[in-house]
């Protein structure tokens, strides 16, 4: 019970924290999507860390760190620090083009068309993220009830969830969710540094050791499994809205890059920490009905409960706030990439809160449907991530990058990683084969095939990016 109310009065205490911030700094819908340009260095440096380490991470992740072994979750996790040195490279591009979101990006390169498709896709997916975050939480939520004595439906521990996410983003946009980001990276960080050399002494005093096939470097594995947990990620990381509407929400393109740098540097000491807490799980628990728990269970097991409340607050806190920029990224395509662009050109300030804090709450629901249809976090999560990745990422990155892909190719490209995605899913991932593996590829190659056979739009639009500053 008493994880419960510890977590209870934390997240209290962040939605009004993030209410109160919300309340002295939002005043128009620039605020609310990129909190007027003025975001400092260091909650953008916290936003960015927490947008990322989300629920996949501390669930979907450490499960397969307890399942294949440390070297296995060096491989998972080796994608994440890729894309951030690879994203420093378009984070000043993207705070100079002056563009908020992707299909703003798109329009100017490839033209109405490509921006449309793009935003549907980047809903769809960011709703499917947003579902593994909500499913995260309520899991956290039922085995803290179940191990108290509680009882508490999985419809109401998403409700729970749902609402905490919807009041935090609703109440003020990027603005509450970057500070509160910045709190909950903190508070993760501070509570794996000091959960670790807790959980070492437990398992060295315990004599407990890995398991011998947990110690080799695919973990019993195969590669094509090992490819389709790397790839989903690094495609989603370079051409993730939510990193790249963080960084317009910077003062300039240099304080863009510099907070890229302190990303890189906060992810590399939680992948670490990841790493070794739930390698301690490898050994204390020789099987567990879950693996996507371990973190959980170690929590609640072998730490004291001080110590155990605040890493389940840090988790719960990531999970909340990454949530809440996906839902906000989302929302932000829908009123000004649709909304605003081709219904109502002339909508005020506040009707443009009004239709993002609506579709907020609809994209809630369809996100609690999400985690009713799939089975686990993990493969929602990887589900998610290859729509983003397939889809949108190879586009936008020749978007910035190449004179010679043409409108065409760029429209083709997002139509057949989206389209490939859907397909490969519906068909169960035959083979074995995960989508990532088809669905990037896939886009990649429609994009260069289709731009060799057609010819340039009329001026890009972006022409000032292709040279550095």
């Amino acid at each position: 019970m008493g994880y419960l109310v510890f977590i209870g009065i934390y997240l209290a205490a962040l939605v009004l924290y993030g209410l109160i911030v919300a309340h002295k700094k939002v005043k128009t819908a620039d605020d609310m999507v990129t909190g007027g340009h003025r975001i400092p260095f260091i909650i953008l440096v916290g936003s960015l860390l927490a947008t990322w380490c989300g629920g996949g991470g501390i669930t979907g992740t450490a499960g397969i760190i307890y399942s294949g072994g440390p070297w296995v979750g060096a491989i998972a996790y080796a994608a994440p620090p890729i894309g951030i040195i690879l994203l420093y490279f378009i984070a000043g591009k993207v705070r100079r083009s002056n563009k908020v979101t992707i299909p703003e990006i798109m329009e100017a390169r490839y033209g109405s068309g490509a921006s449309i498709l793009a935003a549907l896709c980047i809903m769809l997916a960011y709703v499917g993220v947003l579902a593994t975050q909500l499913k995260a939480a309520a899991d956290i939520l039922l085995m803290l009830c179940a191990s108290s004595g509680v009882q508490l439906s999985q419809g109401t521990a998403l409700a729970i969830c749902a609402l905490v996410i919807l009041v935090i983003t609703v109440g003020g946009g990027l603005v509450s969710v970057a500070y509160s980001d910045a709190v909950s990276a903190l508070l993760m960080i501070g509570g794996f540094a000091l959960a670790v050399p807790l959980l070492i002494g437990a398992a060295n005093q315990a004599g407990a050791v890995i398991p011998p096939e947990k110690l080799t470097l695919t973990g019993g594995m195969s590669a094509a499994t090992l490819l389709g947990y790397f790839i989903p990620p690094i495609a989603l990381m370079l051409g993730d809205q939510n990193m790249l509407q963080r960084f317009a929400s910077a003062k300039n393109s240099e304080e863009a890059k510099k907070s890229n740098i302190g990303m890189f540097i906060g992810e590399m000491v939680v992948i670490v920490l990841t790493i070794l807490f739930v390698v301690q799980g490898c050994k204390l628990y020789p099987s567990l009905e879950t693996p996507s728990n371990v973190v959980f269970q170690l929590s609640m097991d072998y730490l004291p409960f001080v110590f155990g409340a605040i890493l389940m607050c840090a988790c719960m806190a990531f999970i909340v706030t990454t949530a809440d920029s996906y839902l906000l990224s989302a929302s932000t395509n829908l009123t000004n990439d649709i909304f605003v662009k081709y219904l109502k050109k002339d909508a005020t300030d506040q009707q443009k809160m009004l239709v993002m804090r609506a579709t907020m709450v609809v994209f809630s629901l369809i996100a609690v449907c999400l985690t009713l249809y799939f089975p686990t976090v993990l493969t929602l999560q990887l589900t998610a991530y290859t729509m983003y990745g397939a889809a949108i990422t190879p586009a936008i990155l020749f978007a910035l990058f190449s004179k010679k892909v043409t409108p065409a190719g760029g429209l083709a490209g997002i139509l057949a990683g989206g389209a490939v995605t859907i397909l490969w899913t519906v068909l169960g991932t035959p083979g074995g084969l995960q989508c990532a593996i088809v669905a990037v590829p896939a886009s990649i190659l429609a994009i260069l095939l289709v731009s060799a056979v057609t010819k340039p739009g009329k001026g890009h639009g972006l022409e000032d990016l292709y040279a550095e500053a």
